[in-house]
């Protein structure tokens, strides 16, 4: 465990600039917006507003777009953030639906699920805990285009290296003990295993009866660069570029084994080819893309599973 909570120092860049993953979520999203094809298209409005104007045509023209995925996005990783926004989508909406108390978002960077899906909230408070920079610049963006904030939001800024995350949590008025939902999008790969046994002990620590949490992970066979999956070296060598390295992953099979050290219970694990029949597959059943393989999604539970 990391003393009084504090994340190791892993997250230098994003203390200092907003985050790059952040933004590459935030283009992928505005592009997706912007597809035609029903298996592409998105509904995340939100994400083209929160780009430069002058960037709009390269997510909006598709020869453009195309020629940008394929310069800076790995093979299948485009395909990957849309499968991912639309089940973590599905997931907020389930939780909204069923009146959760409250919803964290670790790490939200331009997330706008809050925004977005304020219409069908009733009672949920939305909270997001980020860097502060980042957290800035998107508030500074949805003032700047005049996008209205909930009240029922709540945005926490932390320095990750210097502040608890359960101090800051219990200062903006995050309950122990209700049931919430925990969202870390993109997230557990660039912490360290202390951060990543430090973040699941708070959402322990905090979470009530019938809590769940979504997050992603890689393979740590990714980690020892064992290139076993579509896509792998691509991916791996571009986060080493982009100076926000992987740092954390879960042996393949071992995900059972991780949620039970976690005293939590497994809903679902997504792999890529669960992802692509689940979001990338037809009418006419055909898959019509791939998803890079390096990564899985999981859906769990605090308390009994009902089979």
């Amino acid at each position: 465990m990391i003393k009084d909570d504090k994340v190791k120092d892993t997250k230098n860049r994003i203390e200092s600039k907003t985050s790059r993953t952040a933004e590459f979520t935030c283009m992928a999203r505005s592009m997706s917006f912007f597809e035609k094809s029903p298996e592409y298209k998105s509904n995340d409005y939100i994400a083209p507003l929160l780009l430069p104007k002058f960037f709009i045509p390269v997510v909006k023209i598709k020869i453009i777009r195309r020629l940008f995925l394929k310069r800076f996005f790995a093979k299948g990783m485009y395909e990957y953030v849309i499968a991912r926004t639309k089940f973590i989508d599905s997931v907020f909406l389930k939780a909204i639906s069923n009146e959760f108390d409250q919803i964290l978002i670790f790490g939200a960077g331009f997330d706008s699920r809050g925004i977005r899906f304020a219409g069908l909230n009733t009672k949920t408070r939305i909270f997001e805990l980020d860097a502060p920079v980042t957290q800035k610049a998107k508030i500074d963006q949805f003032k700047k285009r005049k996008i209205e904030i909930n009240p029922n939001i709540v945005f926490i800024p932390i320095n990750f290296n210097k502040e608890s995350v359960k101090e800051k949590l219990l200062e903006a008025g995050f309950k122990k003990n209700k049931k919430s939902l925990f969202i870390l999008e993109g997230l557990t790969m660039y912490l360290d295993f202390e951060a990543v046994d430090n973040t699941f002990d708070v959402i322990n620590k905090f979470a009530g009866e019938d809590s769940e949490v979504v997050f992603d992970y890689i393979y740590s066979s990714v980690l020892r660069e064992e290139n076993l999956y579509y896509g792998e070296a691509e991916v791996f060598n571009g986060v080493k570029k982009e100076k926000e390295p992987w740092c954390f992953g879960i042996e393949k099979g071992e995900i059972k084994s991780f949620l039970k050290d976690k005293k939590l219970n497994l809903v679902r694990n997504l792999n890529s080819n669960d992802l692509e029949k689940e979001f990338f597959t037809d009418k006419q059943g055909n898959r019509v893309t791939r998803i890079n393989g390096t990564h899985c999604i999981v859906y769990a539970r605090k308390g009994e599973i009902n089979n």
